[in-house]
């Protein structure tokens, strides 16, 4: 994986500065450690941080080809899993190749089949390719949003990067929050709405879409996204595609020229991963690797829930015995996932998932001192129905996000002269309900069908866009790339049109990826209750958040100061708590989301506007 950005204008004869790229290419590097190039076009100026994981000596970005005496140049971030097969077919098309990347299948893609190259691309991407002869800059993401893009303009020129903090670094883009980045801080953070982020005047090119760049201005097309159609398999050859089509994209995935292992939790998920994965490597003669997390102090602490009501370590080092895979439990303690909050905000630039998102940032630290290249179980739960949302109608029929279980828990904190907390309730509902009207449905679904079509398009457009935000953030922060099997378009687009009664079999949550992966793992992993990612049960580390936000109370010229209702944070502080996002979040979580609200207010030097 990699960092990209750039510079466009092709309405002025202006020079474009390359000095201000290569600082907003700095900001990144920590994506691509490996290695730095630069493209200096008149139009066009292309940066590119590399992480070196497939043809280690080649692949060198920003890379140009030259077809029929036109220049293309492409920076990428990304892996590309059917590049065999693109590779022969291109090749029936005069295409050539000098390396065995897949950075050079994309760049060929494009000069082959245009601005539809897109729809042949199996895989995790965000790359821009400069057509000079035509002037223009061609752009996309991939169908889930793995990988990050973002834009801002200032006047006619266009500004790309693959973190927010990169086009931060340009002197003229100001961090200004308004009142619609405010509420989605407020609200939903970690989720951002479609398309926006909390800076004013910097945008996100949203999964599945491309975009082109001309002196005829800037357009924005969605090339994917789900689409209901009519179901006409079996019972049982729903439970056997859905088996072949998620083998199939794990075995995909394994490929690396560098160490490659598997995040193991011991959950369903993971473990269908890592089960797929250790018995392709034994077929080759290869042992896999695989790693649990743990916080210090949760086997003395843990407390059981609804949501969580075991936890993992068992489960995990069981079928990494059961698997025979070299195991490793990586255990956080509670200082270090409370020092790494801060980091984690830097990672993320913004405040995202408290210790969730820390506690990744020090996992992937850890796991980087062995192995450059993951694969983790995200993405099963928003395709195959294992969030409550999708069964509990109560929760999909209110006109706020599902997972937020009170909406007022952070935004109640602050002076509401300032949050306006009405309004924006108002305003996240109104934008809640256009998106839901846009969902791909049949007229002929049942209520069952219909609310489990609603419930993926949530799932996989807000929820799933954030969590793969922060693995994508807090491993690139370590350099490491991390996989995602499940968001394989040809695997999402298949289940979600497999009926509910199917998906939900017996009253089961995830029956149908339960009765695929039968054949795989035992039966204690397939009847296992969905246990979320782990949090710290450990109540030292609630004292160690408690005394950060302390310390920031104790300043007198912070910006949060202005913003926070100290009452009713005194209020919080004494109470009991309660979880208000998702299924982690809890009162610890909150104490340390307002210690990165704080930070990030002002390292980031944020003008409310």
């Amino acid at each position: 994986m990699c960092s990209i950005c750039a510079i466009a204008d092709f309405a002025t004869n202006e020079k474009l500065n390359p000095g201000i790229l290569a600082m907003m290419g700095k900001t990144m590097k920590h994506r691509g450690p490996d290695d730095t190039g630069m493209y200096l076009g008149r139009n066009v100026i292309m940066h590119h941080n590399r992480l070196a994981v497939m043809d280690i000596s080649g692949g060198k970005q920003p890379m140009t080809a030259i077809c029929n005496d036109r220049k293309y140049t492409i920076v990428y971030n990304g892996e590309i899993y059917n590049t065999d097969e693109l590779k022969a077919e291109l090749k029936e098309h005069g295409a050539h190749f000098s390396t065995s990347c897949d950075t050079e299948v994309v760049l060929w893609s494009y000069i082959v089949w245009g601005q539809s190259c897109v729809d042949y691309l199996n895989g995790i991407f965000a790359f821009a390719v400069y057509d000079e002869s035509a002037r223009c800059l061609f752009m996309a993401r991939d169908r889930f949003g793995v990988k990050p893009f973002f834009y801002s303009f200032l006047g006619s020129t266009l500004l790309i990067a693959s973190e927010i903090k990169a086009l931060l670094a340009h002197p003229l883009i100001k961090p200004k929050v308004d009142k619609a980045g405010l509420w989605q801080l407020l609200f939903l953070s970690p989720v951002s709405l479609n398309s926006s982020t909390v800076f004013r005047d910097i945008y996100e090119l949203a999964p599945g879409e491309k975009a082109v760049f001309s002196a005829n201005g800037f357009r924005i097309e969605k090339y994917w996204q789900l689409t209901a159609e009519p179901f006409c398999d079996s019972r049982e050859a729903a439970i056997y595609k859905t088996k072949e089509l998620l083998a199939d994209s794990i075995k995909r995935q394994i490929r690396s020229d560098v160490p490659l292992c598997e995040f193991l939790s011991g959950g369903l998920d993971s473990s269908a991963i890592t089960a797929v994965a250790s018995k392709a490597c034994r077929e080759r003669g290869e042992k896999t690797d695989t790693y649990s997390f743990e916080h210090e102090g949760n086997k003395e602490n843990f407390q059981s829930s609804l949501f969580q009501p075991q936890g993992d370590d068992e489960y995990a080092t069981g079928l990494a015995d059961f698997l025979c895979t070299n195991h490793t439990v990586l255990t956080a303690p509670a200082d270090k996932v409370a020092d790494a909050l801060l980091a984690a905000v830097d990672a993320r630039d913004f405040p995202g998932q408290a210790d969730i998102d820390s506690s990744l940032l020090y996992y992937c630290r850890e796991v980087k001192k062995r192995h450059t290249v993951a694969l983790s179980g995200e993405c099963s739960d928003e395709l195959t129905g294992g969030y409550p949302w999708f069964y509990r109608e109560e929760m999909l029929s209110r006109d706020f996000f599902p997972w937020i279980h009170d909406p007022y828990a952070r935004i109640s904190l602050f002076k509401s002269d300032i949050a306006m907390p009405r309004e924006g309730y108002n305003y996240i509902c109104e934008r809640y309900r256009e998106d839901k009207a846009t969902y791909s449905v049949l007229d002929d679904d049942s209520a069952e069908m219909k609310n489990s079509r609603i419930a993926t398009n949530l799932s996989v457009r807000y929820f799933m866009t954030s969590l793969l935000e922060r693995k994508d953030r807090m491993s690139m922060a370590s350099g490491v790339e991390v996989r995602v099997p499940f968001a394989d378009h040809r695997f999402a687009q298949y289940v979600y049109n497999v009926p509910w009664s199917i998906k939900f079999e017996g009253g089961v949550e995830k029956a149908l990826l339960r009765n695929a992966m039968s054949d795989f793992l035992p039966s204690y992993i397939t009847h296992r209750k969905k246990s979320p990612y782990p949090k710290s049960h450990n109540p030292e580390y609630e004292k160690l958040v408690t005394s950060m936000l302390q310390s920031e109370l104790a300043r007198k010229d912070s910006l949060f100061l202005e913003l926070i209702d100290s009452a009713k944070l005194s209020e919080m502080l004494s109470s009991q708590g309660t979880t208000w996002f998702g299924q982690l979040m809890a009162k610890p979580q909150l104490i340390a989301w307002l210690v990165q609200l704080a930070y990030w207010l002002d390292k980031y030097n944020v003008v409310l506007v």
